[in-house]
């Protein structure tokens, strides 16, 4: 189904004093005929004000536009849209997924052909090899990965890792290559306690390229202090790190966020499929016990 967003300029008079003025302001709207006064009762709970005297609406252009999660309006899918959202890459012999680390090698250990002396007839398996750091694909971090007395891979509760909540925050037009930083405000009108909050910045169009390394988006420290107080149980992101690697080694983000038990998932995929809300989303590891960051089979299950 399409959806829709209103573009347009307000000026809002309160009945106590004072006013509000927004240019080139954007909101999701339920469909392409709403009207003028709905639109206005929409912007009024979108923005959570009270003792309103008056909405003057400029330069109306409603568009077809995928939503961005505007308070107001349902952008859940309907049960019967029911489907499953693959959001990781898929891992291979060669793949560079972070710049500078090694690539993954895959090796037989015991080939189809030499199985045959070992079965019955007609009966053959292959078993083999991967060599890789845990940093491959799309990962999960453990407070481990951070820091030495933190819970490692399997001391990770499913229960925050299988079917979260998912508030995926559509940030393409947000961040800039002079402002690459996501900052709190774009985040704070959301209730994120015990979800999983999902940053689609588009930056995985680059995966695998030399472009993928290089001023790339991420999540500043102030902002993953405000998803940590917020409630949220996981972090992801679709950038090569949550943190800026062109910061000369800082990694507020990472730090903070391990250090409160929030996980972090980062390459992601797909994220643009994925509505503001309504979907659940899993990202859960395999158990290895004193090892901190492993790929995971990303999924976001909606309906």
């Amino acid at each position: 189904m399409p959806e829709y967003r209103a573009h347009f300029d307000f000026d809002i008079r309160f009945a106590n004093g004072g006013g509000l003025t927004g240019e080139a302001f954007r909101l999701d709207v339920p469909s392409a005929a709403i009207s003028e006064r709905d639109l206005e009762l929409l912007l009024i709970e979108h923005l959570g004000l009270t003792l309103v005297g008056s909405v003057t609406i400029r330069d109306l252009q409603v568009v077809e536009e995928p939503h961005r999660g505007s308070r107001g309006v349902d952008t859940g899918a309907q049960p019967s849209a029911r489907r499953i959202v693959d959001l990781s890459h898929p891992i291979r012999a060669g793949l560079v997924t972070y710049p500078g680390l090694p690539a993954p090698t895959i090796t037989p250990h015991l080939t189809r052909e030499d199985s045959r002396a070992r079965y019955a007839p007609g009966t053959e398996f292959a078993m083999d090899i991967l060599t890789m750091v845990g940093n491959t694909g799309t990962y999960l971090d453990s407070p481990f990965h951070r820091y030495a007395d933190g819970a490692d891979l399997a001391g990770l509760d499913l229960a925050t890792l299988v079917g979260l909540r998912a508030e995926v925050f559509h940030l393409e037009d947000v961040w800039s290559a002079t402002d690459r930083g996501i900052r709190t405000a774009v985040l704070a009108d959301r209730d994120v306690r015990g979800a999983a909050v999902l940053l689609h910045t588009g930056w995985d169009r680059w995966f695998g390229a030399p472009e993928y390394g290089v001023g790339a988006p991420f999540l500043t420290g102030e902002a993953a202090q405000w998803l940590i107080d917020a409630g949220a149980v996981l972090v992801g992101i679709d950038s090569v790190n949550i943190d800026d690697t062109e910061s000369g080694g800082e990694r507020p983000a990472h730090s903070l966020l391990l250090a409160a038990g929030v996980h972090v998932v980062e390459h992601l995929t797909r994220l643009g499929e994925l509505p503001p809300r309504g979907a659940r989303f899993t990202a859960a590891p395999p158990a290895v016990e004193g090892f901190g960051t492993f790929p995971v089979r990303a999924f976001a299950e909606i309906g």
